[in-house]
């Protein structure tokens, strides 16, 4: 059974008053895809709220990636999961702790790939990262959707 890596921080210390824990997670989401649906849901099974920031498509280009899908369409389908609460643009490299504070997260919660990545949070907030829905990515879909693209069409035989 995949267990998600815990890395725990002071965040439940910080906020013991408040009646809600909240976590935040960050990413593209393009071609959003059962395996986004399913880390919001592992997400809201472990928290009250969740907030996820989508990545600009400015500040994608800035990390070097091409989205298929616009800006404001990632953001809409987000919108419109159940398990998302409310959806922020992701500008720029430094905003992970800005908004740790701004929202009082107790948790900043990234897929598996992304393991020892965001440890340096650990101080602002508790780091988890959960296991990816394995042999589902959207970057798996685009070399699946080009190679399709690109195969021969088998010729159609004559009756």
């Amino acid at each position: 059974m995949n267990q998600a890596l815990f890395l725990g921080g002071p965040a439940r210390l910080r906020h013991p008053a408040r009646l809600h824990s909240i976590a935040l997670t960050y990413g593209t989401y393009d071609l959003f895809h059962i395996g986004h649906v399913r880390l919001f849901e592992r997400i809201r099974q472990r928290y009250d709220r969740l907030v996820v920031a989508v990545s600009t498509d400015e500040f994608n280009a800035i990390k070097g990636k091409r989205s298929v899908v616009p800006f404001a369409d990632r953001v809409a389908m987000i919108q419109a999961c159940r398990h998302v609460d409310e959806v922020i643009a992701e500008t720029d490299w430094d905003q992970k702790a800005r908004d740790i504070t701004a929202y009082g997260a107790d948790a900043l919660v990234m897929g598996s790939d992304w393991t020892g990545h965001f440890d340096e949070f650990r101080t602002l907030c508790d780091v988890v990262y959960l296991p990816r829905t394995e042999h589902v990515s959207s970057t798996e879909l685009k070399t699946d959707i080009v190679s399709r693209a690109l195969a021969p069409t088998p010729m159609a035989h004559p009756t």
